[in-house]
């Protein structure tokens, strides 16, 4: 039924590996993945717990489409408690590495405690061993990759490993598979390191148990008709990748810009996806295991270096959010956080916040230890902020614990572009309502990938709605959050939902699996999931006061642009959204709604 049957529980304190039977009771109420991982995480640890303790526990999990021909069926997700926000942390990512632990024969693996030492984990198909890692312990992630896929003996093997970012704890550490991957949001490298796991190397040739093969193969063929023939999955990203984005976003007067002070950026067309290509940094596109859009960039910089990216976050976090463009500075900052193991649109706002807070007075220059200046426009300032924050040296300890913990120390947090303290990424919310409030209302923070409002607000998918809109986004953003849940529980990618609709999922997992859940079904599985993290998030300390925006997007119009003079109008919407989530007034959960999704 698409399920292996088999997970691993990893005791590093103890240093000891059981196998046990995947909980598939669970199955048909959390499909898989961020689902049935969160599950088991929040059964069996205190909301409260220190997310840097080893009472802590990190769980790879994979969902019972991964490892399978359905397009884009090869992402895995990393579930702990995070130590940006506080709260639940579910981080994706793609590549092959989640196909080749199911491979290995395992759906997920669970870490608890600490290793008095650093370690990283064998899995090997049926050999499985906690290894010594002390040589690789302060390497960085491709020399890390190369010296433990050498050591496997297969050079197939995949590796997930985390760079100095996540051994010196920084609070917005990746996770990185095949040097350029990254499970990227919510500091789940930081929650790694802190259990001395250096590495999982994973390596097997099972296939996943599926009812009925030929069946679900014409399935699969339809659905990747879909995706080829639409717009977007078909043809913009296979061109452009996600940096297709990069002028649209500007030209409908939201690419925020200098700590989000502006709303669109003058030099967007040195930068984006076409530039790419016309500068000859392109050398040709690529995707994940078994997708068939290939939105990755394969780029070369003039000084011969080569590597993947940068996405269209990464880009504007590098670029317009710092006051520059070079594109040559941008693709070295990505390739540099990759190596280092720094989510990079974290990385970016911060150091977009410290450039505010310096130009303001509030940084003094002799903080700055005769680094560059902290002014935007200063691409200097890019890898040099960015290896001291991965190192925890001078100011970069600071910008390590993210941009609202940095500007609280220095009193004025107000210049923290975050949601419940994760960064924003690149919509600016007084240029689309509805993408503002599923920042606002997300259970991991500042958000973009859990509710993609902009695919109907800015790119017409399903249908154009209008971005400055309020009357029925609710329900939109209701929609969207559960429809993701289940995507990502699934093992498939968010940007097939282009092209693709609830019905499309419903097939391909009930073909899976075997079982026969109808759309309505699988959608609430989707609102059981999203309760579910919220309901942790209130355990945990992460109260309704956080389902805010910065203060900056209710007091500072937007300054030009399509959206000149607007604000974000949250406070208009947010009881709606409590309304049709079936919570109290005050965004509490009543314990009625929890009994009836069974949690």
């Amino acid at each position: 039924m698409a399920y292996m049957g088999t997970m691993l529980r990893v005791n590093l304190t103890a240093g000891t590996i059981k196998r046990e039977n995947t909980p598939l009771d669970l199955a048909k109420k959390y499909v898989g993945g961020r689902g049935l991982a969160t599950r088991m995480l929040t059964n069996e640890i205190d909301p409260t717990v220190d997310p840097l303790s080893p009472e802590n526990k990190l769980i790879f999990a994979t969902g019972p489409l991964t490892n399978t021909n359905a397009p884009t069926g090869g992402r895995y997700m990393v579930v702990t408690k995070g130590p940006l926000t506080g709260g639940i942390a579910s981080s994706n990512s793609g590549g092959e590495w989640g196909a080749f632990l199911k491979k290995a024969g395992y759906d997920m693996i669970i870490f608890e405690g600490k290793s008095p030492k650093p370690v990283y984990l064998s899995v090997m198909g049926d050999d499985v061993q906690i290894k010594d890692a002390a040589h690789v312990w302060g390497k960085r992630v491709p020399e890390t990759t190369d010296i433990l896929i050498e050591e496997s003996g297969e050079k197939k093997a995949k590796v997930s490993c985390i760079g100095p970012a996540g051994e010196n704890l920084v609070y917005f550490a990746a996770i990185m598979n095949e040097k350029h991957r990254a499970a990227g949001r919510t500091g789940v490298g930081a929650v790694m390191g802190s259990k001395n796991l250096k590495a999982v190397v994973v390596h097997g040739d099972k296939k996943s148990p599926i009812p009925d093969q030929d069946a679900f193969r014409e399935i699969v063929r339809g659905k990747i008709t879909k995706i080829k023939e639409n717009g977007i999955t078909g043809e913009g990203l296979p061109k452009l990748g996600t940096k297709v984005l990069d002028n649209i976003i500007n030209e409908n007067g939201m690419y925020p810009s200098r700590n989000f002070q502006d709303v669109m950026y003058d030099g967007t067309s040195h930068m984006s996806g076409e530039a790419l290509i016309e500068k000859g940094y392109l050398k040709r596109n690529s995707g994940c295991y078994m997708c068939p859009i290939a939105c990755a960039r394969d780029v070369e910089l003039p000084n011969g270096r080569r590597g993947e990216g940068p996405e269209y976050e990464t880009g504007w976090a590098f670029g317009p959010m710092l006051g520059f463009h070079d594109l040559n500075v941008i693709c070295d900052a990505n390739f540099l956080c990759n190596d280092l193991g720094l989510d990079t649109i974290s990385a970016g706002v911060t150091l977009a916040c410290a450039m505010e807070m310096y130009e303001k007075g509030f940084i003094k220059k002799e903080e700055l230890e005769l680094g560059p200046e902290l002014t935007f426009g200063t691409s200097e300032a890019l890898p040099f902020y960015l290896k001291k924050m991965a190192y925890r040296e001078g100011i970069g300890d600071k910008m390590a614990q993210g941009s609202f913990r940095m500007a609280t120390e220095y009193g004025c947090p107000e210049f923290s572009m975050t949601c419940k303290k994760q960064e924003l990424p690149a919509y600016d919310p007084r240029g689309v309502q509805g993408m503002g409030m599923s920042y606002a209302t997300g259970n991991r923070g500042g958000d973009h990938v859990r509710s993609y409002l902009i695919s109907p607000e800015i790119l017409g998918a399903p249908e154009k709605l209008d971005p400055q809109a309020i009357e029925g986004k609710m329900k939109w953003l209701f929609i969207f959050q559960n429809l993701t849940a289940v995507i990502d529980s699934s093992g498939l990618c968010l940007f097939t939902s282009f092209a693709l609709g609830l019905d499309d999922y419903r097939d391909m997992i009930n073909a899976a699996t075997g079982f026969d859940l109808t759309s309505e079904e699988w959608m609430e599985v989707g609102e059981r999931i999203w309760n579910m993290e919220r309901n942790f998030n209130l355990l945990a300390g992460i109260g309704p006061e956080t389902d805010t925006l910065p203060k900056r997007f209710f007091t500072e119009p937007a300054n030009r642009g399509p959206n000149k003079g607007k604000l974000h109008r949250l406070p208009e919407m947010l009881p709606e959204y409590y309304q049709i989530r079936g919570w109290n007034a005050d965004g509490t959960m009543p314990k009625q709604k929890l009994e009836a999704l069974g949690l």
